[in-house]
């Protein structure tokens, strides 16, 4: 099948064509702002690469967070037009499950996997995989100091993994950081894969944002 995703959780945007998992065309916007502008020339750049018609992609797919707020509505907003438009799919990944994806399976099987994300000010998106679990438990919000301890050794990922790997270890834990600090579209696209094959529950479209939007609406 051929997808289409998008991703701006973080400091940058993707976006990618694949077909049943083989990369086809992507492109990178390696910029913490811009990704409204970026993304949906970015969308067409990969298509045309690819040479794939939009009404030939099997689905959309999209990371969903947790992560910044423009980015997040940004690459939201877009494939939520895109799957509209050409009466597609839309398929959601978290940012953990992205990041997991790019982290080979034998490194999983016997230790935990964390997705630590920087929400600035001494806090941190926490979103933990059980060991081997495809799936990650509910993100949570927490100072990194209050990070909890775990049943055994953990890898993390993210943008925060190094800090947090550090505190951990200093705590006698073993920890590892895993270097993969930001999800690429192509991991979304993978992850997609997986739910339109049944191997993974589909899971809502709605934005897992890490920090609040930069205005706010008047009373």
């Amino acid at each position: 099948m051929l997808i289409l995703a998008l991703e701006g959780a973080l400091a940058q945007c993707s976006a990618a064509v694949l077909r049943d998992g083989a990369v086809l065309a992507a492109a990178l916007h390696e910029a913490p702002r811009g990704h409204p502008t970026a993304l949906p020339s970015m969308a067409q750049q990969v298509l045309a690469e690819a040479g794939v018609a939009p009404e030939a992609l099997g689905a959309i797919a999209v990371g969903i967070g947790p992560g910044g707020f423009t980015g997040l509505r940004t690459a939201i907003a877009l494939a939520e037009g895109l799957a509209q438009a050409l009466d597609k799919p839309l398929i959601a990944a978290t940012t953990g499950e992205a990041l997991a994806a790019q982290v080979p399976q034998a490194l999983r099987a016997d230790q935990a996997l964390w997705c630590v994300l920087d929400q600035r000010q001494g806090r941190v998106v926490l979103e933990i995989f059980p060991p081997g679990a495809a799936l990650p438990e509910a993100p949570v919000i927490l100072p990194l100091t209050d990070l909890p301890n775990p049943d055994g050794p953990v890898l993390l990922v993210g943008n925060a993994a190094l800090t947090a790997a550090e505190m951990l270890r200093a705590r006698g834990v073993v920890a590892d950081a895993y270097p993969k600090a930001i999800p690429s579209a192509e991991a979304v696209a993978r992850v997609a894969g997986e739910r339109l094959a049944g191997k993974l529950p589909l899971r809502s479209k709605a934005p897992l944002y890490a920090e609040p939007p930069a205005t706010t609406q008047p009373d």
